[in-house]
């Protein structure tokens, strides 16, 4: 893959006032929660939160907390540092087999990804002797253990693995295709292999290199914390933690396999230490980063999710990002335009979706959050089919239409905030523009009217 040679300098975090992000409190009281998964069966709206001692709580939709943890494996968890009970994924085909896997550091401090089922008679409880061990690795140091989870579109598990720890990769273990640090690995648990308790995706891009681990399916990273797949945009979003100066987010094709990130060559864009590393046209470099020298006030990057929800518009197909230190909550849009919307009062340290999509966020100080966006999807009027819009999706014409009442003003924001259409002083039922200009996308119709007030909807441009 080759590097976005425009990024080899850091990209400006910007501030508009186009998207509001808003946290309510959804729960707290939670001992270090680091995670929040659903099991993704249509109609079971549990949240599980995963705790870093080793322990995962079911959280329900009103905000209570079951008082029986749904798995508890504290006694074989070490957690100091940065060890604990780090990731957490249910099987795609949970609703019929149960199963579900979890990353933690085992009592030596070496990473242990393992299989539970959960109890056929209480689904609110894990049957613990049921754990079946699926692939392990040492940890040469306490720190960089990586450890999200996720199952991609084709089925596989993936796994984020740390660069083993210390500083600055002493051991050039992300850039080592020998062993399993510093990577993002890609296997098949539905079909075990050569004695493990997995397989080997036959196109995972370095099975046929005898240098190199079959498990591997993109390298180069210091310790990702928080990855996520985005199936509508096609894309892998990898939050990677800087070494000292810059925090970065990484986004590719969920097809692109074999891709170096480039640590410990570079540290972001930045070189950091090139002796023996590979042409930087071998390297791919991150979508987005920041700053987090002495005095930013910045130190960790927690990657997110893209918002697929449907209740705030103005927030649709933004990437979420965190940084721990100072509470910054940033957006990334399609177009790789990076947003700071500002520090907020948490040390976070994941997101979350629910089962309808909404996003939360996740403060390691016990709380959890729902972000909420500045722009309802509901309109506003007594009558949701008062205001439409046709055709849509619209190419070169589209037209606005009340059953009652008149327009005063119509105004078009793209998903920036940019106002790319304004009209005032209407006074009629319905309205005709071009939209010829316009490049494809989704739109943000606002309307006001004399009698109803306002309401928005969305415009797809094709």
């Amino acid at each position: 893959m080759k590097p976005i040679l425009t990024l080899l300098v850091f990209l400006p975090i910007f501030t508009i006032s186009a998207q509001q992000v808003n946290l309510q409190v959804f729960a707290n009281g939670f001992d270090q929660p680091i995670g929040l998964k659903t099991t993704g069966v249509p109609g079971d709206d549990r949240i599980f939160v995963v705790e870093k001692g080793g322990k995962v709580k079911i959280l329900n939709p009103n905000g209570s907390v079951n008082p029986v943890p749904f798995l508890d494996i504290s006694g074989q968890v070490s957690t100091g540092g940065e060890r604990g009970l780090l990731g957490l994924v249910f099987h795609p085909n949970f609703a019929s087999n149960g199963y579900l896997y979890v990353n933690y550091t085992d009592t030596n401090g070496d990473t242990q990804v393992s299989r539970f089922t959960v109890n056929g008679v209480n689904p609110n409880n894990v049957i613990l002797s049921t754990e079946l061990p699926i692939i392990d690795f040492s940890q040469p140091f306490s720190n960089h253990n990586g450890g999200d989870l996720a199952f991609g579109p084709n089925g596989y598990l993936f796994i984020a693995t740390g660069d083993g720890g210390s500083g600055g990769d002493p051991g050039n273990r992300a850039q080592d295709l020998s062993v399993l640090l510093g990577k993002i690995l890609r296997i098949d648990v539905d079909n075990p292999s050569g004695g493990n308790n997995y397989g080997i995706p036959p196109n995972n891009p370095f099975v046929s290199d005898p240098n190199a681990l079959d498990e591997i399916w993109a390298y180069g990273l210091r310790n990702p914390w928080r990855f996520s797949f985005d199936t509508v945009g096609g894309n892998i979003w990898i939050g990677d933690v800087g070494q000292e100066n810059v925090e970065e987010i990484n986004r590719q094709s969920i097809t692109a396999a074999g891709v170096n990130y480039g640590w410990r060559c570079y540290e972001g864009s930045q070189a950091y230490n090139t002796s023996g590393c590979p042409p930087v046209n071998q390297l791919t470099f991150p979508i987005a980063e920041y700053s987090s020298a002495s005095g930013s006030g910045n130190c960790s990057v927690t990657g997110g999710f893209v918002y697929r929800g449907s209740v705030y518009t103005d927030i649709l197909g933004l990437y979420f990002f965190a940084d721990y230190c100072s509470g910054m909550i940033g957006t990334i849009d399609a177009s790789g335009n990076v947003i700071n919307h500002g520090n907020y009062n948490g040390n976070w340290v994941s997101f979350g979706k629910d089962s309808t999509g909404e996003l939360y966020i996740i403060d390691i100080g016990g709380s959890i959050y729902k972000i909420e966006g500045g722009v309802m999807s509901t309109e506003n009027f007594s009558n949701a089919d008062a205001f439409s819009i046709f055709p849509n999706p619209a190419s070169e014409k589209v037209s606005f239409q009340l059953k009652n009442g008149t327009f005063t003003a119509i105004k078009i924001y793209d998903l920036l905030g940019k106002i790319v259409f304004s009209k005032k002083n209407i006074s009629s039922a319905e309205k005709t523009i071009s939209i010829a200009g316009l490049e494809n996308g989704i739109y943000l119709v606002e309307i006001n009217t004399k009698e109803e007030g306002s309401a928005v909807k969305k415009l797809v441009v094709e």
